[in-house]
């Protein structure tokens, strides 16, 4: 084997075009997925203090929206909504006129060919702000299913292309694949958030979301940070269970989680780049601490270099236009 002198991998680095020729990891535009925040009421665009260039929209506001996102190339949004009336059960989130129900009609008129996946869990739409039906101060596993099957289909009835479940409840996704089945959405995917982390850095999505937990936390249904091994059996159930898609949330402090998830799995995975990390860098960007553009495709670009598909990211309008060279 040659040594130094003749071995010199600086040769290789010496110009952005010799670079570019060797590149091991490619991001593109069709990596990424757009979150969007739906809302009650009309002629509504509400930034997010917690997550600056982020907003809450309105049904009738999203055309606009969503041709923008069509215009800069990327392929999908996912749906959150936010409804005007909260119950034990979450009732509006399965509801034939709910917030994402309306807003799936309105973005797949003004954008037939851009994707749209749903969220589908019950945090946004319930009164205490937990995933499921809460039962003796408890989350219970099994009474949350039928609900979450009933909003999927809801969901796939008002014309959704991929359905997601978040929630983290055992058994989720067998429950909504047969669901879907029955009601004759054989070929509506799901992209199931397989291993979910009970993380800190949701923080700012509980504000865009407005579903933060009125008592306890969500730590007896989302995964322990510490574990990998576990969410690996995480992965492996929902596969079992018929998940088309899996998902690693969140991205940057699970990168080892995702990369153990390419190796393990031949499925097509998604990372979620959420709204801590991203509140994180738009912060010390205004400060002037970092360069925002080489700090977010460093960022996107470590996510796929640890084995992601797909990253769902708010900074995906961004890099569109950074990768198309706006």
């Amino acid at each position: 084997m040659a040594e130094f002198p003749q071995k010199r991998l600086r040769r290789l680095r010496r110009t952005e075009t010799m670079r570019s020729l060797v590149r091991e990891t490619e991001l593109s535009v069709n990596d990424l997925i757009y979150p969007l925040f739906v809302t009650h009421g009309k002629n509504t665009k509400r930034e997010i203090p917690s997550m600056p260039g982020i907003f809450q929209f309105s049904v009738d506001m999203l055309p606009d929206e969503v041709n923008e996102i069509g215009r800069l190339g990327i392929p999908a949004v996912i749906l959150f909504g936010i409804p005007e009336t909260k119950d034990e059960t979450g009732s509006s989130g399965y509801a034939p006129d709910g917030m994402v129900q309306q807003a799936i009609k309105a973005i797949k008129q003004a954008n037939p060919d851009l994707l749209v996946i749903t969220d589908v869990c019950l945090c946004e739409y319930t009164s205490h702000g937990h995933c499921g039906v809460v039962k003796d101060g408890a989350v219970d596993n099994d009474a949350t299913l039928e609900l979450l099957a009933k909003m999927a289909v809801s969901h796939a009835r008002a014309g959704a292309d991929i359905v997601a479940p978040s929630d983290m409840m055992d058994g989720r996704v067998k429950s909504i694949r047969q669901a879907l089945d029955e009601g004759g959405f054989e070929n509506v995917p799901i992209l199931s958030y397989a291993a979910k982390y009970a993380s800190a850095f949701y923080g700012p999505f509980r504000d865009a979301a407005e579903s933060a937990p009125q008592f306890g936390d969500r730590r007896s249904y989302q995964m322990d940070p510490p574990n990998v091994r576990e969410a690996m059996r995480e992965i492996e159930a929902d596969i079992e269970e018929g998940a088309d898609m899996v998902m690693v949330k969140p991205a940057l402090a699970y990168l080892d989680v995702i990369r153990k998830a390419r190796d393990t799995y031949n499925y097509p995975l998604a990372a979620y780049n959420v709204s801590g990390e991203y509140s994180m860098v738009k912060a010390a960007a205004q400060m002037g601490w970092i360069d925002e553009q080489r700090i977010i495709m460093e960022i996107l670009t470590s996510i796929k270099r640890a084995g992601a598909d797909i990253i769902i990211t708010y900074h995906a309008k961004q890099a569109a236009k950074w990768l198309a060279g706006e």
